[in-house]
């Protein structure tokens, strides 16, 4: 064989062995490149199933604050009505107390009557024996009339008063409710703002 085409066939395999290598390199690189792309796209895709999760948990917490303060306004509401309620019982507690009060005042005079009445009636009985009773009796009358009434103002005010109390109750119970849906409210609103 001659020489100089050994010489040439070698050079072509050298440079075909040079090829072959750079390929390789480049196959290499490129795979290389294909595996970090697809971790990129991966870690991409984690990254936007996160932020989709984060939004429909947003949306979730957002819509329970939405109930919540419809919670709150409706119970505001209520306790606003609840406090009218105990402002007039209140009233009408204090309006009974006060009738309470005058007929004690008329029941004692009345009371003092009487006995003056029958103190009259014992000293004219000794004096005259025509005496008339008409007194006595409308006397006797009208104080089982104010004692009736009074009986009945009576248990008017221990109603009144027993609603009272259970309203103050209601009441106190709504404003704890309130303060504890306003406290979860404040918590969500703090959640969706980090």
């Amino acid at each position: 064989m001659n020489p100089s085409a050994t010489f040439v066939a070698g050079r072509q395999n050298i440079g075909s062995e040079v090829e072959i290598s750079t390929i390789e390199k480049q196959r290499k690189e490129l795979q290389l490149l294909i595996g970090e792309l697809k971790d990129r796209d991966k870690e991409l895709n984690d990254m936007v199933a996160v932020h989709q999760r984060q939004l429909l948990s947003w949306e979730e917490d957002r819509q329970k604050v939405l109930t919540l303060e419809e919670r709150c306004s409706k119970l505001e509401g209520e306790l606003h009505k609840r406090t009218e309620i105990i402002k007039s019982l209140t009233k009408k507690v204090k309006t009974l107390e006060s009738n309470q009060i005058e007929c004690q005042t008329v029941l004692q005079k009345t009371q003092l009557q009487l006995q003056e009445m029958a103190q009259k009636a014992t000293h004219s009985s000794l004096l005259s024996e025509d005496l008339e009773d008409k007194d006595i009796i409308e006397a006797v009358s009208h104080i089982a009339d104010c004692s009736g009434k009074f009986k009945l103002l009576e248990h008017a005010l221990r109603d009144a008063k027993m609603v009272e109390t259970c309203i103050v109750k209601e009441k106190q119970d709504c404003k704890q409710k309130l303060k504890t849906l306003k406290i979860e409210i404040n918590k969500l609103k703090g959640k969706e703002e980090t």
